[in-house]
């Protein structure tokens, strides 16, 4: 971040600050994981809240060949917007009938294929764009979401699919499916999962599937279980420097650092006498005569409304609490007596270096996961990215 943006930085209401380097480092360490496995790095909703077309071009400059999204327009976006290199994989998953399946095949992405109605539709796509869809084919191993059940539908999707290529529709580029508890150790349901895939794999390749890559590991798989990395690992929260699963590990215990750092500028610190209610409902009252501090961030921002009484905030090296109901714009912490001048930084979460609450703190509060605390963080916190790329070079070869 260059001196102005700095400064410029300095007087927001709040921002969430993104360091690219870390994310860059975190995508190296993933790799380092998976050194047999070409890496995927996740982008979809905006990155995790990051910042997709930002957090892309890191990601790819550290090494992710294949980048993935969940909806087709937020793939479509970045083919168009962040100047990637072309041999860059994208990939999308969640389609819904009369989606942009035409746009998507004339965009060079690879698309998802769970069911007859989606080959279907992407079939007759291709023949109007005149040019063969990627399609990988999702099965369904136990997930219960998306993807193909096992059997006669695994079947005819596969024999519908060969047939579809056999026609130079589409070419069948990969088989993957998705895991339900990789997050805990252990948990029956991940052996159960990875002998059906393998089965389900094995099946499609008897009939001549000849996939580009075959892929099951979403990141706490990618940390944990090198037998789930076949060709192609998916890393998401992973890449943001968040743990998947606090049982796993911290991020620290994997080598990652977080990439957020979300703060805001008091608006306010004042003097109050005891037994004052604060915030909505007086669910807060001061226990005697202190200081409050305005944070001005609220649930309109992002900041979880469970976490009211509870959420934790740095301000000027100690932690403070959300005193009182989190409200749609601010919320109020009791500052005990302390006198910061308005305008001093609350920090909500970041890595933890200053001391500071982490992502996973204001999971504990409000009684969620940290994938959701930084995912929701709304628009109207502006990002500010630091040690970003000018230009983008070709990622570094396997």
């Amino acid at each position: 971040m260059s001196e102005t943006a700095a400064q410029w930085a300095a007087t927001l209401r709040a921002r969430a600050e993104i360091d690219l380097a870390a994310l860059e480092a975190n995508v190296r360490v993933l790799r380092e994981r998976a050194p047999g496995a070409a890496l995927m790095a996740v982008v979809k909703s905006d990155a995790y809240g990051h910042g997709a077309t930002p957090c892309a071009r890191a990601a790819v400059a550290a090494g992710a060949t294949w980048l993935g999204t969940a909806t087709p327009q937020e793939a479509l976006a970045l083919r168009a917007e962040a100047g990637l290199p072309d041999d860059v994989r994208i990939m999308c998953w969640l389609w819904t009938p009369g989606g942009p399946w035409r746009e998507a095949i004339e965009a060079d992405l690879d698309v998802s294929v769970s069911g007859m109605w989606a080959l279907e539709e992407v079939v007759e796509a291709a023949r109007r764009a005149g040019r063969p869809a990627r399609v990988q084919l999702k099965a369904d191993t136990g997930l219960g979401r998306n993807g193909c059940q096992p059997g006669d539908d695994w079947a005819e999707l596969v024999r519908e699919a060969l047939r579809a290529e056999g026609e130079g529709l589409l070419r069948v580029t990969g088989l993957w499916s998705h895991f339900a508890c990789a997050d805990e150790p252990g948990h029956p349901s991940i052996t159960a999962q990875l002998t059906r895939f393998r089965e389900m794999t094995a099946y499609a390749e008897e009939q001549g599937v000849r996939p580009e890559v075959r892929h099951i590991a979403n990141s706490p798989a990618l940390l944990t279980l090198p037998e789930a990395h076949f060709d192609l690992v998916r890393a998401g929260i992973a890449v943001y420097g968040i743990s998947p699963s606090p049982e796993l590990g911290t991020p620290a215990d994997f080598g990652l650092r977080p990439v957020m750092t979300l703060s805001a500028s008091l608006a306010l610190v004042k003097d109050v006498p005891g037994g004052h209610g604060v915030s909505y409902g007086h669910h807060y009252t001061t226990p005697g005569a202190t200081t409050l501090g305005l944070v001005p961030l609220g649930y309109a921002d992002g900041i979880p409304r469970h976490a009211s009484s509870a959420g934790p905030v740095l301000v000027e090296g100690k932690w403070r609490t959300v005193a009182g109901r989190i409200a749609m714009d601010q919320f109020v912490v009791d500052l005990g007596g302390d006198r910061p001048a308005p305008g001093a930084e609350a920090v909500l979460f970041g890595p933890g270096d200053r001391g500071e609450p982490t992502a996973e703190d204001w999971a504990q509060a409000a009684g969620t996961i940290a994938y959701e605390i930084v995912t929701r963080i709304g628009s109207r916190v502006p990002r500010v990215y630091r040690n970003e790329r000018q230009a983008l070079g070709r990622h570094p070869a396997r």
